[in-house]
C-alpha cells in the first residue's frame, strides 16, 4: 500500500489545516482517499477502475464531489501560495483546455452560470487563466469559455493580484486599460506592444524571456489527463482538478 500513496505524513500535515471539519462518524484515512483522488486524476481514469487499495470508488468519488464543492482543492493552493515569500516578479498567460464529448453539454441549467465550454478553431474547450510566481508556481486561477479573449481572464485577476514589481505577459495582454490598471497598482509591465500599434512600446526583452516558465507550467499541468482533457461538466469541480494538480506539483 506504501508505493499507492501520492503524499507523505509530512505533506498531509500541511493540507489538513485546509480540511473540513468531520461531523458525526469519523473519516476514512484522509491520507488514503486523497492518494485515489489524485491517482485518479492523474491517470485520466473513471472512478470504477481505481485500485482497490485506495478503497470503494463510491468513497473516492462522494469525497472528489463534496471537497470540489466546498472549494477545498482550490483553498489548499491558494493557502499554501499565501505562505510562499513575496515575489518581486508575477506573470499572466492563459491556455486551452479540451473538453471532453461527455464536457460538452451547453445546456443551461435555471440559475446555473453554464459550463463554460465554448467552441473555437481547436473544438470545444475551456480556456484556463493564470497567475504564477516567478518561479512558474501557480498563485490564481480562473477559467471562461473557450473563445473568451485574455482581455476578460486578465479582468476577472486584476484585483486578485499579488504585490510584485513587475508583470510579464505576452503581447496578447497588450492593452491600455491593463496597463494602466497596473500602473495604478505600482506594478511595472513588461509586455510586448502589438504589431498594429501606431506606436511601438518598448519593453525589457532580457526580463521576457524569463515568461517561458508560465508555459512551462502549463505543460506540466497538462501530464494529468483529467487536467489536459476536461471530462467533468461542473466547472467547479473542473477547477478542483487544476487545483489539486497544482498544488501537488508545485506546492507539496
Amino acid at each position: 500500500m506504501s508505493n499507492l500513496y501520492w503524499l507523505s505524513e509530512d505533506q498531509m500535515a500541511r493540507l489538513r489545516p485546509f480540511f473540513p471539519r468531520s461531523h458525526g462518524r469519523p473519516r476514512v484515512d484522509d491520507r488514503r482517499v486523497l492518494s485515489g483522488i489524485i491517482f485518479v486524476n492523474r491517470n485520466g481514469l473513471r472512478w470504477c477502475d481505481a485500485p482497490k487499495e485506495y478503497g470503494p470508488a463510491k468513497t473516492l468519488y462522494n469525497r472528489w464531489k463534496r471537497w470540489g464543492r466546498l472549494g477545498v482543492f482550490a483553498r489548499m493552493m491558494e493557502g499554501l501560495a499565501s505562505e510562499a515569500p513575496e515575489q518581486t516578479t508575477i506573470m499572466i498567460d492563459a491556455t486551452h483546455l479540451k473538453a471532453h464529448r461527455t464536457a460538452s453539454s451547453l445546456r443551461l441549467k435555471k440559475g446555473g452560470g453554464g459550463r463554460l465550454i465554448g467552441r473555437t478553431k481547436g473544438g470545444m474547450n475551456t480556456k484556463l487563466h493564470a497567475v504564477t510566481d516567478a518561479q512558474g508556481r501557480p498563485i490564481r486561477f480562473f477559467t471562461t469559455a473557450g473563445q473568451v479573449s485574455d482581455y476578460s481572464g486578465a479582468m476577472a485577476l486584476l484585483s486578485s493580484l499579488p504585490k510584485a514589481d513587475w508583470l510579464l505577459a505576452d503581447r496578447g495582454y497588450d492593452a491600455d486599460w491593463f496597463r494602466d490598471a497596473l500602473k495604478d497598482k505600482g506594478i511595472k509591465v513588461c509586455i510586448p506592444g502589438r504589431k498594429n500599434r501606431k506606436k511601438p512600446i518598448k519593453h525589457d526583452k532580457r526580463r521576457y524571456k524569463r515568461r517561458n516558465r508560465i508555459e512551462i507550467m502549463f505543460g506540466r499541468l497538462k501530464d494529468w489527463r483529467r487536467v489536459a482533457t476536461r471530462y467533468d461538466r461542473c466547472p467547479i469541480v473542473f477547477l478542483s482538478a487544476i487545483a489539486l494538480a497544482a498544488t501537488v506539483l508545485f506546492w507539496l
